[in-house]
């Protein structure tokens, strides 16, 4: 039996993530948070690079229930480019993680797939001492590019 699942997800900081998607212009960050996240808390601004975050929910709100049409909405987004590196953000770093071993698991038995990398403390980071986001850890934290709506 075979126990191929396909490329290891790695894990990242946001700022290892930053550097890595300045350095591979073949590299994807995907967005997995909800659409209200994205419309009221922000998305990472990768406009500086030429290029676009892919927002792709994996739970939907308000029950928070697992997106079934997940991998397919991936392989509809990536369409025919082959990304060098996938690069997952959620708000804290446990959703794309799930997102990014759902992916992984889809790539089972591909030789050459994408490297896979979950952005740990996500776009908001942990809970400081007073029960807030984005001031502790995470991309905002780090002062990476981002935008709200």
């Amino acid at each position: 039996m075979s126990t191929d699942t396909g490329p290891a997800v790695q894990e990242l900081l946001p700022t290892q993530a930053w550097d890595l998607l300045e350095r591979e212009p073949n590299a994807v960050l995907v967005d997995v948070r909800t659409k209200a996240e994205w419309s009221f808390v922000g998305k990472p601004d990768l406009s500086s690079l030429n290029r676009s975050v892919i927002m792709i929910e994996w739970s939907r709100y308000p029950d928070m229930s697992v997106n079934p049409r997940f991998v397919e909405e991936m392989n509809e987004a990536l369409g025919d480019s082959k990304p060098s590196q996938v690069l997952f953000i959620c708000r804290s770093g446990a959703r794309s993680m799930s997102a990014a071993l759902s992916f992984q698991a889809s790539l089972a038995g591909e030789a050459l797939g994408p490297d896979l990398f979950n952005v740990t403390e996500g776009f908001e980071g942990d809970l400081d001492p007073s029960k807030h986001r984005g001031g502790l850890n995470g991309w905002k934290a780090h002062g990476l590019p981002w935008r709200q709506s």
